[in-house]
C-alpha cells in the first residue's frame, strides 16, 4: 500500500529511556547527532521552507539546552524534543510575519535509487513517493502531524499522544481519518491522471 521507508532513508537509532549524566555540551551535541535529522524533516513539514526548518531545528536544541533542568525525565528525551519542536513551528506559522509573507515551497525530499530497480522503477516510484509526500503536506495540521509522526518518525499511539497534548482515542481517530483523506485525495489524483 503505502511505502513510508522510501520517501526518507536514514538509520534509526533505538531512543533510550535512560540518558547518562554528562557534561551539558556532549549531551547538546548527542542530542543534535541523534535527533537533528529528524527534528528538522518534522520542521519542514510544518513550514515548508529548508532554512526555516533548521533555523527552527537549532532554536529547539537551545531551548533544550537551557530548559533541561525543567525536564522531568518522565517521557523520552526525544518526545520532549519533538514537542519542544512542533510548539516552535505553531509559534512560527502564526507570527505576524508569516501572516505577511508568502512562503514558496522547497523542493521535496528525494529518495536514493536502489540498486535492484531500473531507471523506470525508479522514476516511477519516485513519482508516486512524491505524490504521496505532496498529499501528506496538503493535509489539515493535525493530520499532517499525525501522519508524519506515526510514519515517519515512527512514534507509537502512547508517545504520540504525549506530544500532541491528547488522549489515545483521539490520536487514534485523528490517524484513521488522515488514512481516509489521503485515500480519497490519492484516488482523486490517480483518476483524474488517467482521463
Amino acid at each position: 500500500m503505502m511505502r513510508w521507508g522510501k520517501l526518507i532513508r536514514k538509520q534509526r537509532s533505538q531512543p533510550s529511556t535512560y540518558e547518562p549524566e554528562v557534561q551539558a555540551e556532549k549531551r547538546l551535541e548527542m542530542w543534535i547527532q541523534e535527533y537533528g535529522h529528524d527534528l528538522k524533516w518534522l520542521a519542514y513539514s510544518y513550514v515548508k521552507d529548508y532554512s526555516t526548518a533548521e533555523d527552527i531545528t537549532q532554536e529547539t536544541f537551545i531551548k533544550a539546552y537551557q530548559k533541561y533542568s525543567t525536564f522531568k525525565q518522565e517521557s523520552l528525551i526525544k518526545t520532549w524534543l519533538y514537542k519542544i519542536t512542533i510548539n516552535l513551528c505553531k509559534d512560527h506559522l502564526k507570527s505576524s510575519y508569516m501572516k505577511r509573507v508568502v512562503r514558496k515551497g522547497a523542493e521535496l525530499f528525494r529518495s536514493i535509487p536502489s540498486s535492484k530497480e531500473t531507471p523506470e522503477e525508479f522514476l516511477l516510484q519516485k513519482d508516486e513517493d512524491e505524490a504521496l509526500l505532496g498529499q501528506v503536506l496538503k493535509l489539515e495540521d493535525k493530520y499532517r502531524e499525525i501522519i508524519i509522526l506515526y510514519y515517519f518518525e515512527e512514534f507509537d499511539i502512547k508517545d504520540l499522544a504525549q506530544v500532541l497534548n491528547t488522549s489515545p482515542n483521539t490520536v487514534k481517530t485523528r490517524l484513521r481519518r488522515a488514512r481516509q483523506l489521503l485515500q480519497e485525495r490519492l484516488t482523486a489524483e490517480g483518476s483524474s491522471q488517467s482521463e
